[in-house]
């Protein structure tokens, strides 16, 4: 038997590090070993992973030190930061989570680049600046730095990998089929029927299921050398909102009508990310023939023969679809 290939997961407690991890363990070829590095090795999540068959190590992407030693012996990594991680008031006021996010990156490059790992896997997002330059419709925010801190942090942190020559494919995600069971969409309106309020106007949104990112990235790392220094997005469907709602209205077993709000209704509704998620909304908006346009299908098909289509994923979360 050929010996595995070791693969180090950052944040494999999480969705998409957690679906790579699955998606090794549970491949036929067993071309791959998995180290799942995380945290908090003693958690419920780490603990099944590591009844699964993985190798799970503490590592924290704020210590470059850990990440490096995780990093050893490894032939390839996937590296992903959070955005959206629970922190205490007191990292809240050392640094913006945009900074944060761009420390992450720059500590994983270097860890990456000191153990010769072969072959990053770089979970990134486009950099909303660069279709919305100095664009007055849409607020600026972290004092001006950028308009969608969550996207713009990734994208800017793209050229760390190449200034330390890390051998990395840049993995572009998109929006998460999951988003449509956090309460979020579709909502009931004043005569109690459903309604999806996406605010894409008439424009495509290209959407994935979270565990489709880990499938996906084991094909990249399958095909090695031919993917180092591109750039890959993907996605399980291209739909607009009406396509959405006909889908809902199809699995739910009642009509859900596509009735969007504007952005700038959006950004008015108030709560925490509000202006940030609007403003991400235009850009997929605005740039959505681009957007989808380099989120080929067919290539991800390629990688991932299990990917979901958004009805798909719908029928087997039916019961978890806010309503």
């Amino acid at each position: 038997m050929t010996e595995q290939k070791l693969i180090a997961v950052v944040g494999a407690t999480g969705k998409q590090g957690g679906g790579l991890v699955r998606a090794i363990l549970g491949d036929p070829d067993r071309e791959f070993a998995v180290r799942a590095l995380t945290r908090n090795p003693d958690s419920a999540a780490a603990q099944e992973l590591a009844a699964a068959g993985a190798e799970v190590v503490a590592a924290n992407l704020d210590d470059e030190a850990s990440l490096r030693k995780a990093f050893e012996g490894a032939y390839g990594a996937y590296v992903v930061t959070d955005y959206w991680v629970q922190r205490t008031p007191e990292e809240e006021a050392t640094r913006t989570r945009a900074e944060m996010e761009l420390e992450q990156a720059e500590n994983a490059v270097r860890a990456a680049r000191d153990a010769q790992v072969r072959h990053v896997v770089w979970s990134t997002l486009e950099d909303t600046r660069k279709h919305f330059g100095d664009d007055d419709r849409v607020p600026s925010l972290d004092d001006g730095r950028y308009t969608v801190p969550h996207f713009d942090a990734k994208g800017e942190a793209d050229e760390l990998f190449e200034k330390y020559g890390v051998p990395t494919t840049f993995l572009r995600t998109t929006f998460f089929y999951e988003a449509f069971t956090v309460g979020l969409w579709p909502q009931r309106n004043p005569d109690g029927r459903l309604e999806l309020t996406l605010p894409m106007a008439d424009q495509p949104l290209s959407g994935i299921a979270a565990e489709d990112i880990g499938r996906t990235t084991l094909g990249i790392f399958k095909r090695g050398d031919e993917f180092v220094g591109r750039t890959v997005g993907i996605a399980g469907d291209h739909l607009t909102g009406t396509e959405y709602a006909a889908v809902l209205s199809k699995v739910l077993g009642e009509p859900v009508t596509y009735r969007p709000l504007t952005w700038d209704e959006f950004r008015a509704l108030g709560f925490p990310a509000a202006v940030e998620f609007a403003n991400m909304f235009q850009f997929y908006a605005e740039d959505s023939e681009r957007f989808t346009g380099e989120r080929d299908l067919e290539l991800v098909r390629e990688l991932n023969p299990q990917l979901q289509s958004f009805e798909t994923w719908a029928e087997e979360n039916r019961d978890k679809i806010s309503q």
